[in-house]
Protein backbone atom coordinates (compact mmCIF):
# COMPACT_ATOMS: atom_id res chain seq x y z
CA UNK A 1 0.00 0.00 0.00
CA UNK A 2 1.12 3.41 -0.52
CA UNK A 3 2.63 4.90 2.65
CA UNK A 4 3.37 8.59 1.60
CA UNK A 5 4.19 10.94 -0.62
CA UNK A 6 6.12 14.05 -1.13
CA UNK A 7 6.04 16.86 -3.61
CA UNK A 8 8.78 19.32 -3.78
CA UNK A 9 8.25 22.29 -6.67
CA UNK A 10 5.31 20.34 -8.41
CA UNK A 11 2.74 22.30 -10.04
CA UNK A 12 1.15 24.74 -7.68
CA UNK A 13 3.06 22.56 -4.63
CA UNK A 14 5.99 24.36 -2.97
CA UNK A 15 6.49 21.42 -0.46
CA UNK A 16 4.49 19.00 0.79
CA UNK A 17 4.41 15.26 2.38
CA UNK A 18 1.39 13.33 2.94
CA UNK A 19 0.68 10.01 4.87
CA UNK A 20 -1.82 7.73 3.64
CA UNK A 21 -3.76 4.69 5.97
CA UNK A 22 -5.52 1.78 5.13
CA UNK A 23 -9.40 1.52 3.90
CA UNK A 24 -11.29 4.54 1.62
CA UNK A 25 -9.75 7.73 1.98
CA UNK A 26 -10.94 10.85 -0.28
CA UNK A 27 -9.41 13.66 -1.43
CA UNK A 28 -12.27 16.81 -1.51
CA UNK A 29 -11.70 20.48 -2.47
CA UNK A 30 -12.84 23.42 -4.74
CA UNK A 31 -12.56 23.26 -8.56
CA UNK A 32 -8.93 23.99 -9.17
CA UNK A 33 -7.45 23.64 -5.68
CA UNK A 34 -5.21 20.62 -7.00
CA UNK A 35 -7.06 17.20 -6.14
CA UNK A 36 -5.89 15.96 -9.21
CA UNK A 37 -1.99 17.17 -8.93
CA UNK A 38 -1.63 14.52 -6.15
CA UNK A 39 -2.55 11.94 -8.56
CA UNK A 40 -0.65 13.24 -11.56
CA UNK A 41 2.24 13.57 -8.63
CA UNK A 42 1.94 9.65 -8.19
CA UNK A 43 1.34 8.97 -11.94
CA UNK A 44 4.91 11.01 -12.86
CA UNK A 45 6.43 8.49 -9.80
CA UNK A 46 4.81 5.57 -11.54
CA UNK A 47 6.79 6.32 -15.03
CA UNK A 48 4.31 8.61 -17.16
CA UNK A 49 5.77 11.14 -19.42
CA UNK A 50 7.37 14.35 -17.98
CA UNK A 51 7.18 17.73 -18.61
CA UNK A 52 9.19 20.80 -17.71
CA UNK A 53 6.09 22.69 -17.38
CA UNK A 54 5.20 20.00 -14.47
CA UNK A 55 8.17 22.05 -12.06
CA UNK A 56 6.76 25.10 -10.46
CA UNK A 57 7.21 28.42 -11.31
CA UNK A 58 10.30 29.89 -10.91
CA UNK A 59 11.89 27.03 -9.72
CA UNK A 60 14.70 24.71 -11.63
CA UNK A 61 13.24 20.68 -10.64
CA UNK A 62 10.40 19.24 -9.59
CA UNK A 63 11.03 16.23 -7.08
CA UNK A 64 8.08 13.43 -6.35
CA UNK A 65 8.82 10.29 -4.17
CA UNK A 66 6.53 7.83 -3.31
CA UNK A 67 7.25 5.00 -0.30
CA UNK A 68 4.85 1.95 -0.36
CA UNK A 69 4.80 -0.89 1.85
CA UNK A 70 4.64 -4.41 0.38
CA UNK A 71 1.92 -6.55 1.58
CA UNK A 72 2.79 -9.52 2.49
CA UNK A 73 1.82 -11.56 -0.08
CA UNK A 74 3.70 -9.90 -2.57
CA UNK A 75 6.53 -9.92 -0.57
CA UNK A 76 8.84 -12.55 -2.20
CA UNK A 77 7.71 -11.78 -5.64
CA UNK A 78 8.80 -8.40 -4.90
CA UNK A 79 11.76 -9.28 -3.13
CA UNK A 80 13.11 -11.24 -6.22
CA UNK A 81 12.23 -8.80 -8.80
CA UNK A 82 14.19 -5.90 -6.71
CA UNK A 83 16.85 -8.68 -6.75
CA UNK A 84 16.74 -9.68 -10.80
CA UNK A 85 16.69 -5.65 -11.38
CA UNK A 86 19.74 -5.39 -9.20
CA UNK A 87 17.98 -2.77 -6.67
CA UNK A 88 19.05 -3.18 -2.86
CA UNK A 89 15.61 -4.02 -0.67
CA UNK A 90 14.66 -1.34 1.78
CA UNK A 91 13.14 -2.42 5.07
CA UNK A 92 14.18 -6.55 4.70
CA UNK A 93 12.20 -5.72 1.51
CA UNK A 94 8.95 -4.66 2.90
CA UNK A 95 9.28 -1.05 1.72
CA UNK A 96 9.92 0.63 -1.87
CA UNK A 97 11.08 4.36 -2.47
CA UNK A 98 10.26 5.17 -5.78
CA UNK A 99 11.51 8.92 -6.86
CA UNK A 100 11.40 10.87 -9.91
CA UNK A 101 12.79 14.16 -10.50
CA UNK A 102 11.95 16.75 -13.33
CA UNK A 103 14.60 19.64 -14.20
CA UNK A 104 13.56 22.80 -16.31
CA UNK A 105 15.74 21.45 -19.50
CA UNK A 106 12.83 18.76 -19.97
CA UNK A 107 15.32 15.89 -18.57
CA UNK A 108 14.26 13.61 -15.89
CA UNK A 109 15.38 10.72 -13.36
CA UNK A 110 13.72 7.74 -11.89
CA UNK A 111 15.24 5.91 -8.73
CA UNK A 112 14.32 2.75 -6.63
CA UNK A 113 15.17 2.68 -3.30
CA UNK A 114 17.63 5.31 -4.23
CA UNK A 115 19.43 3.57 -7.43
CA UNK A 116 19.14 5.13 -10.89
CA UNK A 117 16.50 2.98 -12.66
CA UNK A 118 14.57 3.05 -15.92
CA UNK A 119 10.74 4.87 -16.65
CA UNK A 120 10.20 0.61 -17.70
CA UNK A 121 11.16 -0.11 -13.82
CA UNK A 122 8.93 2.33 -12.47
CA UNK A 123 6.11 1.27 -14.74
CA UNK A 124 6.81 -2.72 -14.29
CA UNK A 125 7.15 -2.05 -10.22
CA UNK A 126 3.78 0.99 -10.42
CA UNK A 127 1.47 -1.74 -12.71
CA UNK A 128 1.74 -4.01 -8.94
CA UNK A 129 1.11 -1.42 -6.85
CA UNK A 130 -0.98 1.16 -8.11
CA UNK A 131 -4.39 0.84 -10.39
CA UNK A 132 -5.72 3.91 -11.46
CA UNK A 133 -9.09 5.01 -12.68
CA UNK A 134 -8.83 7.95 -14.52
CA UNK A 135 -12.12 10.35 -14.94
CA UNK A 136 -12.32 9.38 -18.61
CA UNK A 137 -12.70 5.55 -18.15
CA UNK A 138 -15.95 5.40 -19.11
CA UNK A 139 -14.94 6.85 -22.82
CA UNK A 140 -12.02 3.66 -23.11
CA UNK A 141 -14.78 1.94 -22.18
CA UNK A 142 -16.99 2.18 -25.45
CA UNK A 143 -13.59 0.87 -27.54
CA UNK A 144 -14.13 -2.80 -27.90
CA UNK A 145 -9.71 -3.35 -27.37
CA UNK A 146 -10.79 -2.17 -23.76
CA UNK A 147 -13.78 -4.03 -23.17
CA UNK A 148 -11.48 -6.82 -24.05
CA UNK A 149 -8.55 -6.27 -21.91
CA UNK A 150 -10.71 -5.47 -18.81
CA UNK A 151 -12.61 -9.08 -19.68
CA UNK A 152 -8.96 -10.73 -19.80
CA UNK A 153 -7.90 -8.68 -16.79
CA UNK A 154 -11.05 -9.67 -14.62
CA UNK A 155 -10.86 -13.15 -15.34
CA UNK A 156 -7.15 -13.81 -14.77
CA UNK A 157 -6.94 -14.42 -18.61
CA UNK A 158 -4.03 -12.47 -19.80
CA UNK A 159 -0.83 -14.96 -19.45
CA UNK A 160 -3.31 -17.52 -21.52
CA UNK A 161 -3.97 -14.52 -23.79
CA UNK A 162 -0.50 -13.84 -23.99
CA UNK A 163 0.31 -17.40 -25.27
CA UNK A 164 -2.77 -17.44 -28.07
CA UNK A 165 -0.71 -14.01 -29.27
CA UNK A 166 2.65 -15.86 -29.61
CA UNK A 167 0.85 -18.89 -31.42
CA UNK A 168 -0.63 -16.97 -33.91
CA UNK A 169 2.03 -14.64 -34.77
CA UNK A 170 4.38 -18.03 -35.43
CA UNK A 171 1.26 -18.91 -37.46
CA UNK A 172 1.15 -16.27 -39.56
CA UNK A 173 5.12 -15.95 -39.77
CA UNK A 174 5.00 -20.20 -41.21
CA UNK A 175 1.87 -19.13 -43.36
CA UNK A 176 4.06 -16.15 -44.82
CA UNK A 177 6.91 -18.38 -45.67
CA UNK A 178 4.70 -21.03 -46.97
CA UNK A 179 2.97 -18.32 -48.99
CA UNK A 180 6.79 -16.99 -50.29
CA UNK A 181 7.88 -20.72 -50.76
CA UNK A 182 5.23 -20.84 -53.11
CA UNK A 183 5.27 -17.68 -55.05
CA UNK A 184 9.07 -17.55 -55.30
CA UNK A 185 9.45 -19.47 -58.28
CA UNK A 186 12.12 -19.08 -60.70
CA UNK A 187 14.47 -16.39 -58.70
CA UNK A 188 14.80 -18.75 -55.64
CA UNK A 189 15.65 -21.27 -57.90
CA UNK A 190 18.43 -19.33 -59.52
CA UNK A 191 19.34 -18.41 -55.94
CA UNK A 192 19.53 -21.49 -54.38
CA UNK A 193 22.01 -22.88 -57.91
CA UNK A 194 23.85 -19.76 -57.23
CA UNK A 195 24.82 -21.15 -53.68
CA UNK A 196 25.25 -24.62 -54.27
CA UNK A 197 28.18 -23.51 -56.98
CA UNK A 198 29.52 -21.44 -54.34
CA UNK A 199 29.52 -23.88 -51.75
CA UNK A 200 30.96 -26.65 -54.37
CA UNK A 201 33.80 -24.14 -55.01
CA UNK A 202 34.75 -22.68 -51.87
CA UNK A 203 34.35 -26.69 -50.30
CA UNK A 204 37.00 -27.53 -52.77
CA UNK A 205 39.35 -25.08 -51.75
CA UNK A 206 38.46 -25.71 -48.09
CA UNK A 207 40.00 -23.01 -46.25
CA UNK A 208 40.58 -23.52 -42.35
CA UNK A 209 40.61 -21.14 -39.31
CA UNK A 210 43.63 -19.72 -38.53
CA UNK A 211 45.40 -21.36 -42.45
CA UNK A 212 46.51 -17.59 -43.98
CA UNK A 213 48.22 -16.23 -40.54
CA UNK A 214 49.97 -19.53 -40.23
CA UNK A 215 50.55 -19.94 -44.39
CA UNK A 216 52.33 -16.11 -44.43
CA UNK A 217 54.38 -17.40 -41.83
CA UNK A 218 55.60 -21.00 -42.95
CA UNK A 219 56.20 -19.03 -46.27
CA UNK A 220 58.04 -16.20 -44.98
CA UNK A 221 60.91 -19.10 -43.61
CA UNK A 222 60.91 -21.00 -46.61
CA UNK A 223 61.56 -17.76 -48.92
CA UNK A 224 64.33 -16.72 -46.19
CA UNK A 225 66.07 -19.96 -46.14
CA UNK A 226 69.14 -19.52 -47.88
CA UNK A 227 69.77 -16.11 -45.34
CA UNK A 228 68.80 -18.22 -42.34
CA UNK A 229 71.27 -20.40 -42.42
CA UNK A 230 74.02 -18.16 -43.77
CA UNK A 231 73.29 -15.76 -40.53
CA UNK A 232 72.90 -18.62 -38.19
CA UNK A 233 76.23 -20.53 -39.36
CA UNK A 234 77.70 -17.24 -39.27
CA UNK A 235 77.04 -16.49 -35.64
CA UNK A 236 78.33 -19.78 -34.81
CA UNK A 237 81.16 -19.34 -36.50
CA UNK A 238 81.77 -15.98 -34.03
CA UNK A 239 80.64 -17.36 -31.49
CA UNK A 240 82.76 -21.19 -30.93
CA UNK A 241 84.33 -22.44 -34.21
CA UNK A 242 87.06 -19.09 -35.03
CA UNK A 243 90.44 -19.02 -33.62
CA UNK A 244 89.51 -16.17 -30.68
CA UNK A 245 85.82 -17.22 -30.48
CA UNK A 246 83.79 -15.08 -28.11
CA UNK A 247 83.82 -18.80 -26.67
CA UNK A 248 87.08 -18.94 -25.65
CA UNK A 249 88.19 -15.92 -24.93
CA UNK A 250 84.93 -15.86 -22.18
CA UNK A 251 86.90 -18.97 -21.10
CA UNK A 252 90.25 -17.01 -20.43
CA UNK A 253 88.80 -14.16 -18.64
CA UNK A 254 86.17 -16.21 -16.70
CA UNK A 255 89.72 -17.91 -15.44
CA UNK A 256 91.47 -14.94 -15.01
CA UNK A 257 89.22 -13.18 -12.90
CA UNK A 258 88.28 -16.28 -10.65
CA UNK A 259 91.64 -16.36 -10.15
CA UNK A 260 91.61 -12.91 -8.92
CA UNK A 261 89.45 -13.37 -6.53
CA UNK A 262 91.65 -15.17 -4.28
CA UNK A 263 93.31 -11.58 -3.98
CA UNK A 264 90.24 -9.36 -3.76
CA UNK A 265 87.53 -11.12 -2.91
CA UNK A 266 85.50 -8.09 -3.99
CA UNK A 267 85.50 -9.09 -7.48
CA UNK A 268 83.49 -12.93 -6.80
CA UNK A 269 80.07 -11.48 -7.27
CA UNK A 270 82.00 -10.53 -11.21
CA UNK A 271 83.22 -13.78 -11.20
CA UNK A 272 79.85 -15.27 -11.22
CA UNK A 273 78.24 -13.27 -13.65
CA UNK A 274 81.01 -14.42 -15.90
CA UNK A 275 80.28 -17.95 -15.19
CA UNK A 276 76.49 -17.34 -15.79
CA UNK A 277 77.23 -15.63 -19.17
CA UNK A 278 79.48 -18.50 -20.39
CA UNK A 279 76.56 -21.04 -19.43
CA UNK A 280 74.49 -18.68 -21.47
CA UNK A 281 76.83 -18.32 -24.43
CA UNK A 282 77.14 -22.22 -24.34
CA UNK A 283 74.00 -22.87 -24.77
CA UNK A 284 72.98 -20.28 -27.27
CA UNK A 285 75.63 -22.74 -29.27
CA UNK A 286 73.99 -25.72 -28.94
CA UNK A 287 70.43 -24.05 -29.29
CA UNK A 288 72.18 -22.95 -32.98
CA UNK A 289 73.34 -26.13 -34.01
CA UNK A 290 69.95 -27.91 -33.24
CA UNK A 291 68.28 -25.66 -34.98
CA UNK A 292 69.95 -26.08 -38.27
CA UNK A 293 69.91 -29.86 -37.74
CA UNK A 294 66.19 -29.91 -37.95
CA UNK A 295 66.00 -26.88 -40.21
CA UNK A 296 63.90 -28.44 -43.01
CA UNK A 297 63.88 -25.71 -46.08
CA UNK A 298 62.09 -27.77 -49.33
CA UNK A 299 61.88 -25.96 -52.16
CA UNK A 300 59.22 -28.30 -52.94
CA UNK A 301 57.69 -27.30 -50.27
CA UNK A 302 58.07 -23.51 -51.11
CA UNK A 303 56.47 -24.25 -54.18
CA UNK A 304 53.31 -26.15 -52.43
CA UNK A 305 53.20 -22.86 -50.03
CA UNK A 306 52.57 -20.69 -52.81
CA UNK A 307 50.75 -22.03 -55.15
CA UNK A 308 48.31 -22.75 -51.99
CA UNK A 309 48.63 -18.89 -51.10
CA UNK A 310 47.78 -17.78 -54.77
CA UNK A 311 44.47 -20.05 -54.48
CA UNK A 312 43.47 -18.28 -51.33
CA UNK A 313 43.71 -15.17 -52.55
CA UNK A 314 42.45 -15.82 -55.73
CA UNK A 315 39.46 -17.01 -54.34
CA UNK A 316 39.17 -14.18 -51.89
CA UNK A 317 39.15 -11.75 -54.79
CA UNK A 318 36.51 -13.88 -56.45
CA UNK A 319 33.75 -13.19 -53.94
CA UNK A 320 35.19 -10.30 -52.33
CA UNK A 321 36.19 -10.72 -49.20
CA UNK A 322 39.41 -10.75 -46.91
CA UNK A 323 41.45 -14.02 -47.37
CA UNK A 324 41.14 -14.71 -43.82
CA UNK A 325 37.31 -14.48 -44.12
CA UNK A 326 37.11 -16.97 -45.99
CA UNK A 327 36.02 -20.07 -43.43
CA UNK A 328 33.40 -17.95 -42.12
CA UNK A 329 31.87 -17.43 -46.13
CA UNK A 330 32.23 -20.96 -46.51
CA UNK A 331 30.41 -21.73 -43.42
CA UNK A 332 27.52 -18.61 -43.96
CA UNK A 333 27.04 -20.42 -47.91
CA UNK A 334 26.32 -23.36 -46.32
CA UNK A 335 23.59 -22.19 -43.64
CA UNK A 336 22.10 -19.95 -46.55
CA UNK A 337 21.75 -23.03 -48.74
CA UNK A 338 20.66 -25.50 -45.82
CA UNK A 339 17.69 -22.37 -44.86
CA UNK A 340 16.90 -21.51 -48.77
CA UNK A 341 16.05 -25.23 -48.90
CA UNK A 342 13.92 -25.69 -46.02
CA UNK A 343 11.83 -23.19 -46.86
CA UNK A 344 11.76 -24.29 -50.19
CA UNK A 345 10.38 -27.46 -48.84
CA UNK A 346 6.54 -26.79 -49.45
CA UNK A 347 5.09 -29.81 -48.33
CA UNK A 348 7.18 -29.92 -44.53
CA UNK A 349 6.23 -25.98 -44.45
CA UNK A 350 2.36 -27.34 -45.55
CA UNK A 351 2.40 -29.79 -42.67
CA UNK A 352 3.98 -27.40 -40.28
CA UNK A 353 1.01 -24.66 -40.59
CA UNK A 354 -0.80 -27.50 -40.10
CA UNK A 355 0.66 -28.35 -36.48
CA UNK A 356 0.79 -24.87 -36.00
CA UNK A 357 -3.02 -24.15 -36.72
CA UNK A 358 -4.04 -26.84 -34.56
CA UNK A 359 -1.89 -25.70 -31.45
CA UNK A 360 -3.45 -22.23 -31.57
CA UNK A 361 -6.99 -23.16 -32.03
CA UNK A 362 -6.60 -25.81 -28.92
CA UNK A 363 -5.40 -22.48 -26.85
CA UNK A 364 -7.83 -19.88 -29.03
CA UNK A 365 -10.60 -22.56 -27.79
CA UNK A 366 -9.51 -22.99 -24.06
CA UNK A 367 -9.22 -19.24 -23.74
CA UNK A 368 -12.59 -18.95 -25.75
CA UNK A 369 -14.55 -21.33 -22.64
CA UNK A 370 -12.96 -18.83 -19.83
CA UNK A 371 -14.15 -16.04 -21.73
CA UNK A 372 -17.70 -17.38 -22.06
CA UNK A 373 -17.75 -18.09 -18.37
CA UNK A 374 -15.99 -15.06 -17.28
CA UNK A 375 -18.88 -12.98 -19.00
CA UNK A 376 -21.74 -14.39 -18.03
CA UNK A 377 -20.18 -13.83 -14.64
CA UNK A 378 -18.92 -10.31 -14.60
CA UNK A 379 -22.40 -9.31 -16.72
CA UNK A 380 -24.40 -10.75 -13.69
CA UNK A 381 -22.74 -8.87 -11.22
CA UNK A 382 -22.74 -5.30 -13.20
CA UNK A 383 -26.46 -6.32 -13.69
CA UNK A 384 -26.96 -6.51 -10.00
CA UNK A 385 -24.81 -3.05 -9.02
CA UNK A 386 -26.67 -1.52 -11.90
CA UNK A 387 -30.34 -1.87 -9.82
CA UNK A 388 -28.73 -0.03 -7.18
CA UNK A 389 -27.65 2.96 -9.32
CA UNK A 390 -31.33 4.07 -10.99
CA UNK A 391 -30.80 1.57 -13.10
CA UNK A 392 -33.75 -1.19 -12.22
CA UNK A 393 -34.48 -3.42 -15.13
CA UNK A 394 -31.23 -2.79 -16.80
CA UNK A 395 -28.43 -5.74 -17.49
CA UNK A 396 -25.52 -5.92 -19.09
CA UNK A 397 -24.32 -8.75 -21.61
CA UNK A 398 -21.01 -9.77 -22.71
CA UNK A 399 -21.24 -10.94 -26.30
CA UNK A 400 -18.32 -12.88 -27.51
CA UNK A 401 -18.96 -12.25 -31.39
CA UNK A 402 -16.49 -15.25 -33.18
CA UNK A 403 -14.69 -13.77 -35.93
CA UNK A 404 -14.35 -15.40 -39.24
CA UNK A 405 -11.23 -16.41 -38.50
CA UNK A 406 -9.24 -16.35 -35.75
CA UNK A 407 -7.25 -13.47 -34.75
CA UNK A 408 -4.56 -12.26 -32.83
CA UNK A 409 -6.23 -12.00 -29.14
CA UNK A 410 -8.53 -15.35 -29.54
CA UNK A 411 -11.35 -16.85 -31.93
CA UNK A 412 -13.47 -13.68 -31.04
CA UNK A 413 -14.56 -9.95 -30.48
CA UNK A 414 -15.52 -8.77 -26.99
CA UNK A 415 -18.62 -5.95 -27.03
CA UNK A 416 -20.25 -4.80 -24.14
CA UNK A 417 -24.43 -5.04 -24.52
CA UNK A 418 -26.29 -2.94 -22.97
CA UNK A 419 -30.25 -2.63 -21.29
CA UNK A 420 -31.06 0.32 -19.99
CA UNK A 421 -34.52 -0.94 -18.85
CA UNK A 422 -36.53 -3.78 -18.31
CA UNK A 423 -38.03 -5.11 -21.57
CA UNK A 424 -35.38 -3.55 -24.18
CA UNK A 425 -33.07 -4.97 -26.05
CA UNK A 426 -28.93 -5.02 -24.94
CA UNK A 427 -27.73 -3.21 -27.76
CA UNK A 428 -24.17 -1.84 -28.09
CA UNK A 429 -22.17 0.40 -25.11
CA UNK A 430 -21.34 3.32 -27.26
CA UNK A 431 -25.20 3.44 -29.24
CA UNK A 432 -27.59 3.45 -25.87
CA UNK A 433 -26.21 4.82 -23.04
CA UNK A 434 -26.59 8.04 -22.37
CA UNK A 435 -23.52 9.62 -20.61
CA UNK A 436 -24.98 9.57 -17.17
CA UNK A 437 -25.87 6.12 -17.37
CA UNK A 438 -22.30 5.20 -19.20
CA UNK A 439 -20.31 6.67 -16.33
CA UNK A 440 -22.45 4.83 -13.61
CA UNK A 441 -22.34 1.50 -16.15
CA UNK A 442 -18.02 2.34 -15.91
CA UNK A 443 -17.96 2.84 -11.93
CA UNK A 444 -19.82 -0.44 -11.30
CA UNK A 445 -17.87 -2.10 -13.68
CA UNK A 446 -14.19 -0.46 -12.31
CA UNK A 447 -15.50 -1.04 -8.70
CA UNK A 448 -16.50 -4.60 -9.70
CA UNK A 449 -13.45 -5.93 -11.63
CA UNK A 450 -11.25 -4.26 -8.75
CA UNK A 451 -12.78 -6.44 -6.07
CA UNK A 452 -10.78 -9.20 -8.05
CA UNK A 453 -7.33 -7.46 -8.39
CA UNK A 454 -4.53 -8.08 -6.45
CA UNK A 455 -2.92 -4.31 -7.16
CA UNK A 456 -3.49 -3.26 -3.14
CA UNK A 457 -3.86 0.46 -3.88
CA UNK A 458 -6.79 1.23 -6.28
CA UNK A 459 -7.55 5.45 -7.35
CA UNK A 460 -10.87 6.87 -8.67
CA UNK A 461 -9.93 9.83 -10.63
CA UNK A 462 -13.84 11.23 -10.66
CA UNK A 463 -14.76 8.74 -11.82
CA UNK A 464 -18.39 9.51 -9.99
CA UNK A 465 -18.70 12.71 -12.27
CA UNK A 466 -22.66 12.60 -13.44
CA UNK A 467 -24.03 11.33 -11.03
CA UNK A 468 -25.73 12.53 -7.70
CA UNK A 469 -28.55 12.00 -4.83
CA UNK A 470 -28.97 8.17 -3.96
CA UNK A 471 -27.04 6.93 -6.72
CA UNK A 472 -23.60 8.90 -5.32
CA UNK A 473 -24.59 7.67 -1.39
CA UNK A 474 -24.86 4.04 -3.36
CA UNK A 475 -21.35 4.76 -5.02
CA UNK A 476 -19.88 5.80 -1.85
CA UNK A 477 -20.90 2.53 0.01
CA UNK A 478 -19.50 0.75 -2.98
CA UNK A 479 -15.98 2.24 -2.41
CA UNK A 480 -16.36 2.06 1.46
CA UNK A 481 -16.74 -1.74 1.13
CA UNK A 482 -13.77 -2.23 -1.87
CA UNK A 483 -11.94 -0.35 0.56
CA UNK A 484 -12.09 -3.30 3.50
CA UNK A 485 -10.17 -5.16 1.06
CA UNK A 486 -7.82 -2.45 -0.94
CA UNK A 487 -6.34 0.68 0.00
CA UNK A 488 -8.82 3.03 -1.81
CA UNK A 489 -7.98 7.01 -2.79
CA UNK A 490 -10.97 8.68 -3.88
CA UNK A 491 -10.71 12.48 -5.81
CA UNK A 492 -14.45 13.70 -5.52
CA UNK A 493 -17.25 16.37 -5.36
CA UNK A 494 -19.92 14.57 -3.99
CA UNK A 495 -20.54 14.88 -0.51
CA UNK A 496 -22.49 11.43 -0.27
CA UNK A 497 -19.36 9.89 -1.38
CA UNK A 498 -16.97 12.17 0.96
CA UNK A 499 -19.21 10.96 3.85
CA UNK A 500 -18.45 7.04 2.90
CA UNK A 501 -14.54 7.43 3.80
CA UNK A 502 -12.68 6.15 6.41
CA UNK A 503 -10.47 9.07 6.30
CA UNK A 504 -10.90 12.95 4.56
CA UNK A 505 -8.00 15.04 2.70
CA UNK A 506 -8.89 18.44 2.16
CA UNK A 507 -6.92 20.39 -0.94
CA UNK A 508 -6.66 23.86 -1.13
CA UNK A 509 -5.33 26.80 -2.08
CA UNK A 510 -3.71 30.26 -0.99
CA UNK A 511 -2.29 33.37 -2.42
CA UNK A 512 2.15 33.11 -1.26
CA UNK A 513 4.05 36.70 -2.62
CA UNK A 514 2.18 36.67 -5.95
CA UNK A 515 2.25 33.28 -6.12
CA UNK A 516 -0.49 30.30 -5.61
CA UNK A 517 0.38 27.56 -3.26
CA UNK A 518 -1.31 24.19 -2.57
CA UNK A 519 -2.22 22.74 0.59
CA UNK A 520 -3.72 19.39 2.02
CA UNK A 521 -5.21 18.99 4.85
CA UNK A 522 -5.85 15.68 7.25
CA UNK A 523 -9.80 16.37 8.44
CA UNK A 524 -10.68 15.73 11.53
CA UNK A 525 -14.41 15.53 13.20
CA UNK A 526 -15.48 18.63 13.31
CA UNK A 527 -13.47 19.88 10.23
CA UNK A 528 -15.00 16.70 7.88
CA UNK A 529 -18.69 18.36 9.07
CA UNK A 530 -17.69 21.73 7.57
CA UNK A 531 -16.07 19.96 4.25
CA UNK A 532 -19.03 18.12 3.91
CA UNK A 533 -21.61 21.01 4.32
CA UNK A 534 -19.45 23.23 2.24
CA UNK A 535 -19.50 20.38 -0.93
CA UNK A 536 -23.57 20.47 -0.14
CA UNK A 537 -24.11 24.07 0.07
CA UNK A 538 -21.55 25.42 -1.80
CA UNK A 539 -20.02 28.92 -0.94
CA UNK A 540 -22.74 29.96 2.05
CA UNK A 541 -22.70 26.99 4.85
CA UNK A 542 -25.99 27.29 6.88
CA UNK A 543 -27.14 25.44 10.56
CA UNK A 544 -29.63 23.26 8.18
CA UNK A 545 -26.65 21.90 5.86
CA UNK A 546 -23.99 21.55 8.92
CA UNK A 547 -26.88 19.40 9.76
CA UNK A 548 -27.26 17.50 7.12
CA UNK A 549 -23.37 16.95 6.82
CA UNK A 550 -23.39 15.16 9.98
CA UNK A 551 -26.29 12.96 9.12
CA UNK A 552 -24.11 11.50 6.12
CA UNK A 553 -21.32 11.27 8.51
CA UNK A 554 -23.45 9.62 11.09
CA UNK A 555 -24.03 6.90 8.83
CA UNK A 556 -21.13 5.96 8.72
Amino acid sequence: MLQTISLRDFVIVDQLELDFSTGFTVLTGETGAGKSILLDALSLVLGERADSSQIREGCNRAEISALFRIDIDQLKHFSQWLDDQGFPPEDGGQSLLLKRTVESSGRSRAFINGSVATLAQLREAGDQLVDIHGQHAHQLLLKSGAQRELLDRHAGLFPLTTEVTQSFKTLNETRRRLMQAENAGQDIERERERLEWQLEDLTEISPKDGEWESIQSEHAKLANGAKIIGGCQEAIEVLSNADNSLESSLVRVCSSICTLTDHDPALSDISQALESASIQLDEAIHGLNRYLQKLDLDPARLAQVEERMQSLHSTAKKYRTEVNELPKLLLETAERLDALTASQNINSLREKVKQEESAYLKLAKLLTQKRTKAARELGDLVTDAMQNLSMAGGRLEIALIPLSEGGTYGLEQIEFLVAGHAGSTPRPLAKVASGGELARISLAISVITSKASFTPTLIFDEVDAGIGGAVAETVGKLLHQLGQSHQILCVTHLPQVAAQGNHHLKVSKSQKVDKTISHVQVLGRNDRVEEVARMLGGATITDTTRRHARELLEQN
